[in-house]
């Protein structure tokens, strides 16, 4: 069979469709198509720098560490003041407060004269304690809190960040998603309250020591004389047991740090995209830019904070009252979480387990726009990715 004439004008590849490779070939030209490939250049170009980039697992430990110590120094007051309002031994002192000025139990009041009360027996405590025992006492147990904190910031930021990439690489293809940052924050969370809790036992039974909150002048009364000698009596009197006195209660805490993890990434990656979009467009980034860029971040970190907080906040009451010193006869009165809830809801009502929100509110917010904020400041600086 003869070709005509016409047909062998064209060479071969000409008459042949658009090869297997030709993607250009394969694809009208179109305003949605060059959006896809410049999306699919930009998402190779950062996986390719992903790959490149040298990994530093170390860096998370130090940012993590000096965002916990400088959100720790700067809220040192309001955790003070959080601990006691959460003891029941404050509790008691407020009830008695109430009692003699006629004002009658939270559950007769309305829910605005509730919280309007609440605030002002906050504020009330707080000035109390500058002024019986100076501003020092607003500093109390801040080297046992710190710590705690700095160990504990940088366990948890470098179990996360290390955790995260490890999961995702391995399971997820190399791609972050909401699960991935669930996984990672559980673990992290896991491994923290572990090592750290006999260190949150310490720095709690140093805030709540009674003889120092009545007598401050004679410090010969007071229970422990220093953090190593509560470690002491806490051995002796109850074994190595006592120094993990509210374990469970901080596995249960998990909960909390694990829902900020997740919001605060889901709120990441919406100001992630957003600086994709504006390399995409090929627009240099202004001042406005960059200041939402980073303010996007903090306000992200406090706002996660903030929701997390609310939703699990009993736990925190429940973790305190668990860590407290043993009675006067050797007995401990909360032995474990449900035993405790129960015990406060009979004894005090379903508002204790909300006691010392507000100061608590008015610190983590703030503390972790600060501590995350200086962890993404620390992290840039040694040229590692959050």
């Amino acid at each position: 069979m003869t070709i005509p004439p016409a047909w062998g004008k064209f060479a071969p590849a000409q008459i042949q469709g658009p090869t297997p490779g030709s993607n250009e070939a394969s694809l009208p030209q179109s305003r949605e198509n060059e959006d896809v490939i410049r999306s699919t250049q930009l998402k190779d170009t950062t996986t390719k720098k992903q790959e490149d980039h040298v990994r530093k697992p170390w860096a998370h430990f130090v940012a993590g560490g000096i965002g916990g110590m400088s959100s720790a120094i700067l809220t040192s007051p309001l955790e003070v003041l959080k601990t006691r309002l959460q003891s029941d031994f404050y509790q008691s002192q407020i009830l008695a407060t109430r009692d003699a000025r006629g004002i009658p139990p939270p559950s007769d009041l309305s829910l605005p004269r509730t919280a309007l009360l609440h605030f002002r027996e906050t504020f009330q405590l707080l000035f109390s304690i500058h002024r019986v025992e100076g501003w020092r006492a607003l500093f109390k147990g801040l080297g046992p809190n710190l710590t705690g904190v700095v160990p504990a910031r940088a366990i948890n930021f470098y179990s996360y960040g290390n955790g995260k990439r490890i999961i995702s690489q391995n399971f997820n293809h190399g791609q972050d998603a909401a699960w991935v940052n669930f996984c990672a924050a559980a673990n992290a969370g896991i491994i923290t309250g572990t090592i750290t809790n006999p260190i949150w036992v310490v720095k709690t039974r140093m805030q709540l020591d009674k003889n120092h909150a009545e007598k401050t002048s004679t410090s010969s009364n007071r229970q422990y004389s220093n953090s190593f000698d509560c470690v002491k009596q806490t051995i002796r009197s109850e074994g190595i047991r006592g120094l993990y006195r509210g374990l469970s209660a901080s596995y249960l805490g998990v909960t909390e740090s694990t829902l900020q993890w997740v919001l605060y990434e889901r709120m990441k990656l919406y100001l992630r995209r957003r600086e994709d979009r504006l390399m995409a467009s090929g627009r240099k980034a202004t001042y406005w830019d960059n200041s939402v860029s980073w303010g996007g971040r903090v306000l992200g970190a406090g706002t996660a904070k903030f929701f997390a907080a609310v939703i699990t906040y009993p736990h925190e009451v429940v973790r305190t009252r668990l860590r407290q010193a043993p009675q006067r006869d050797g007995r401990m009165k909360y032995t474990g979480i449900v035993q405790c809830l129960t015990t406060i809801w009979r004894e005090e009502g379903i508002a204790s387990l909300y006691g010392g929100l507000t100061p608590h509110m008015l610190r983590v917010v703030p503390s972790a726009a600060i501590m995350f904020g200086m962890y993404e400041v620390i992290l840039r600086l040694l040229g590692e990715q959050a």
